[in-house]
């Protein structure tokens, strides 16, 4: 070959191919951390993704409000000024539909990027694994928390329209608004520390399902036998062990809040329901902060 052709390989050629480049404000980790949540809750609702990921989440969320649509008309219908079901009650009344939607929706805000391997490419970033824990938990308790507030808010609108006393329902709103965010970050919690654990996605459905559902029916098979044998105590602290009957025994203590079930905890058992609770949440999360310390290391 030719000196002139080994001269020639030799000269490097830049080519502009058109790109931008970005000359504005980098936020950083805050910046990548506010952009992660609202992925999360966006991605929980699948807002910008394909029209069949909408149905679930948006079908559940119809199935949620549908009750109190109702509830409103009946206290209508009737002219009463009470509403027909406490406010901080709703929730718990229609547990199943959180808890489906839980199952659904938790395994995929985090399984897929277990599955697809794709925490590599997070954490290459000044991201780090707080930052995603961190992300990711805000995302998912929002998105229950938009679930459990917008009926609440349904609720109070009718009790207005109803003209039912602003003061008394307006407190008792705010306080059920206030329990809504404390059940969010539990079951929050719950499902991303279980669909943490498998990057498949059925496996995850199914763990939380059987737990949701399978807790409190043995919680309430065992309220229900230890009532009729008269051991009100053994039937009351049975509701530690079910994240549903756990959170109706500790809201208690918010001003206003009463829930009447099966059995009920006294105060001081309350304040224990409402312990266990902050600690389920912050153990919780401290989890599940170890399990990503684990994957990005």
């Amino acid at each position: 070959m030719s000196e002139s052709n080994f001269a020639g390989r030799g000269t490097g050629v830049i080519h502009d191919i058109g790109y931008r480049h970005y000359d504005g404000r980098r936020g950083g980790r805050p910046q990548i951390r506010r952009a992660l949540y609202v992925q999360s809750l966006r991605g929980v609702f699948g807002l910008g993704r394909a029209a069949r990921t909408k149905i679930l989440p948006f079908t559940l969320a119809s199935f949620m409000v549908l009750p109190a649509v109702i509830l409103v008309a009946v206290q209508m219908v009737m002219g009463s000024t009470t509403p027909v079901l406490p406010f901080a009650s709703y929730a718990i009344v229609v547990q199943a539909i959180p808890a489906l939607f839980l199952a659904a929706l938790a395994p995929q805000t985090v399984s897929r990027d277990l599955r697809f391997h794709t925490m590599p490419l997070y954490f290459s970033r000044p991201l780090t694994y707080k930052d995603y824990v961190a992300a990711k938990f805000a995302g998912m308790t929002s998105a229950l928390f938009i679930l459990f507030a917008v009926p609440i808010v349904v609720l109070y609108a009718g009790a207005l329209l109803a003209k039912a006393p602003f003061l008394s329902n307006t407190g008792d709103f705010l306080m059920a608004l206030v329990a809504a965010v404390f059940l969010s970050a539990l079951l929050s919690v719950i499902g991303l520390l279980i669909a943490s654990l498998t990057p498949r996605r059925g496996l995850g459905v199914a763990a939380i399902i059987t737990l949701m559902a399978g807790s409190f029916t043995v919680v309430s098979a065992v309220q229900g036998i230890t009532t009729g044998l008269d051991q009100q105590g053994v039937a009351a602290w049975a509701g530690l062990f079910s994240p549903m009957t756990l959170f109706a025994g500790a809201q208690d203590l918010l001003p206003g809040v009463r829930y009447e079930g099966v059995a009920e905890p006294s105060t001081a058992g309350q304040v224990v329901f409402a312990i266990v609770l902050l600690a389920l949440i912050a153990g919780g999360y401290a989890l599940l902060s170890l399990r990503y310390k684990k994957v990005s290391s």
